[in-house]
């Protein structure tokens, strides 16, 4: 298993999914599969969470936005994947915001935190540029607003029209996109 890889595994052993869902669901929590987590929302399985990290590649240092933190699962993943850097969380629904924010702090997770996001502004501009940024929900297009928000040298993860796309920012400004695999998820609104 490659670095990146092997971090993945290792971040995902450590972060106990079942303390990140609601308790009429946590019973699945092993299960690989998107489990609801209210207001529409999900929580992701677990192997197409794994590999959006591996694709993401989040390292030391990296300041990351997390859009869609839902429940907090994957912004405390990245939290352990970016050890001397930060992971902040948007997450649109007020009440996932909220119970998003106190999963992170009953599970002790540092250098991270949930933010509620501002209606009708995707991601985080103040917040920008970031070193990653991670999407769990599905586009109809590349949002210009979060590439936007992208550092160059920047790279982001997120599913756009049924397909898993990595964007690379080049040192320059430009931006080099490819797909990786079909993916299913909850639309970004």
């Amino acid at each position: 298993m490659d670095d990146v890889g092997g971090r993945v595994a290792e971040a995902m052993a450590a972060v106990d999914r079942r303390a990140f869902l609601p308790r009429r669901v946590r019973g699945r929590a092993h299960r690989d599969v998107p489990l609801a987590i209210g207001h529409g929302a999900t929580c992701s399985q677990p192997s197409t969470v794994a590999r959006m990290l591996v694709l993401l590649g989040p390292g030391p240092g990296h300041r990351v936005l997390d859009v869609g933190s839902g429940s907090g699962w994957t912004t405390a993943l990245l939290a352990l994947l970016v050890p001397g850097g930060s992971v902040v969380g948007v997450e649109l629904e007020p009440e996932l915001a909220r119970r998003g924010a106190a999963n992170l702090a009953a599970a002790g997770v540092t250098g991270a935190r949930i933010v509620e996001a501002l209606p009708g502004v995707l991601g985080l501009p103040d917040g920008a540029p970031f070193d990653r940024i991670l999407v769990s929900a599905e586009a109809t297009e590349l949002p210009p607003a979060l590439v936007g928000q992208l550092a160059p040298g920047g790279r982001m993860v997120l599913p756009v029209a049924g397909r898993m796309l990595v964007v690379d920012r080049a040192p320059d400004g430009g931006v080099r996109t490819r797909a990786e695999g079909a993916y299913r998820f909850v639309p970004l609104r």
